[in-house]
């Protein structure tokens, strides 16, 4: 696993072994029980986990996830913890790195920020740039459902297009607040956003951001 793929996947199972199995996150209708199984289920049930992107296979997805959400809850975090199994393809070096940073910086910051005493997390601008990279090759995919052009700007001027349109939106952050804000979390990313304002107001409460 990559250095910080590893370092955010530990990161997370001891966050969710801290906050126990009932505790809230920013998933909606999740517990933390459920985001672990999430976790599991993804690196673990390849024949499950098309659901989550392919609406067709939901159905198989959710009698999975139940299944795991019934395991004691020490057992999903030892999975975690231990990774992949080895006919995984997460456990490719090169996948685990492409895909693995983002799930487990993001899901890890679901927890944190769904306790109403978080603090933000002080990152090292290497992993900002690791950040920054995935977010520049999948900004198109997470944007394409704004409701107005967007674009994601560092506070060093580099920017990415996340949605073509007019009125735009420019939202201004650390590659780690501007994931959370593609992804979905508008509301808990630390940003700054510009341009007209009903357009801000749209994006906002876009329920469209994201995977």
């Amino acid at each position: 696993m990559s250095t910080h793929a590893k370092r955010e996947r530990l990161l997370l199972a001891d966050l969710l072994e801290a906050e126990g199995p009932d505790a809230p996150t920013l998933c909606e209708g999740w517990k933390t029980r459920d985001l672990a199984a999430h976790v599991v289920v993804r690196e673990r049930r390849p024949d499950a986990a098309g659901g989550i992107l392919i609406k067709q296979l939901a159905p198989r997805l959710d009698r999975v996830m139940e299944e795991f959400t019934g395991k004691p809850y020490e057992e999903l975090l030892q999975l975690i913890r231990t990774g992949p199994p080895r006919f995984s393809p997460f456990a490719l070096k090169q996948i685990d790195e492409m895909s693995n940073v983002v799930e487990f910086y993001v899901h890890t910051e679901d927890v944190r920020r769904a306790q109403p005493d978080w603090t933000p997390r002080e990152l090292d601008p290497v992993f900002q740039d690791a950040l920054w990279s995935r977010l520049e090759r999948t900004a198109r995919l997470t944007g394409r459902g704004a409701p107005t052009g967007l674009v994601l700007r560092r506070p060093d001027g580099q920017t990415a297009v996340a949605h073509r349109g007019a009125p735009v939106v420019t939202v201004t952050g650390e590659p780690s607040e501007l994931l959370m804000f593609a992804l979905g979390r508008q509301r808990e990313a630390k940003v700054e956003l510009e341009g007209d304002p009903d357009a801000i107001a749209k994006v906002r409460e876009a329920k469209e951001l994201g995977l």
